[in-house]
């Protein structure tokens, strides 16, 4: 049996609040308040992966997108928007960037002359092939601090709450 853990910062925010307005049930901090702080934590681990390639997180969430699309590896911007839940302005600054540093291109789209086609550049695939597979390392890691059945268990919880959170059921009007 696991040894009782010292209260961490979020039980002693729950704790004071329990203090000062004891009307209120505060559990949902337990577990939103300790997933909020989790998220910074991973956020700042794999952002350093990410800058060790010399990219943001946006960057490097474009170039696997790309990546992800297999030969030729391309999409158009609108499709990279939505394969990286951006909005399309926010993507238009992130290819500029690319293609400047040369790991992506854009050239109009062969079927409508008005749309565009990014694609990624030798260069870019080499660099997100190693980007992704130190990424991939580095979550192995981080996830090493969990047991396999852990993990598992949390994979599962958070796959269900993610599903109820965006897909949620019709409202039952019977």
């Amino acid at each position: 049996m696991d040894e009782p853990q010292a209260p961490d910062r979020v039980a002693r925010i729950q704790e004071d609040w329990r203090r000062e307005r004891p009307d209120l049930d505060v559990s949902p901090q337990g577990v939103i308040g300790r997933l909020h702080r989790l998220a910074g934590h991973l956020t700042e681990e794999l952002c350093l992966v990410y800058g060790r390639h010399g990219l943001s997180e946006g960057e490097f969430d474009v170039l696997c997108a790309l990546r992800r699309a297999g030969e030729p590896y391309e999409r158009a911007p609108g499709a990279l928007a939505a394969h990286t839940m951006v909005t399309t302005g926010a993507m238009t600054k992130r290819i500029d960037r690319l293609e400047q540093a040369g790991l992506v291109t854009r050239r109009r789209c062969d079927d409508d002359q008005r749309g565009r086609i990014v694609a990624l550049t030798p260069p870019g695939r080499e660099l997100i092939d190693q980007a992704f597979s130190d990424h991939i390392r580095n979550e192995h890691r981080l996830l090493d601090l969990l047991t396999p059945t852990e993990a598992s268990a949390l994979q599962g919880l958070l796959a269900t709450w993610l599903t109820r959170l965006e897909d949620p059921p019709p409202p039952d009007n019977g």
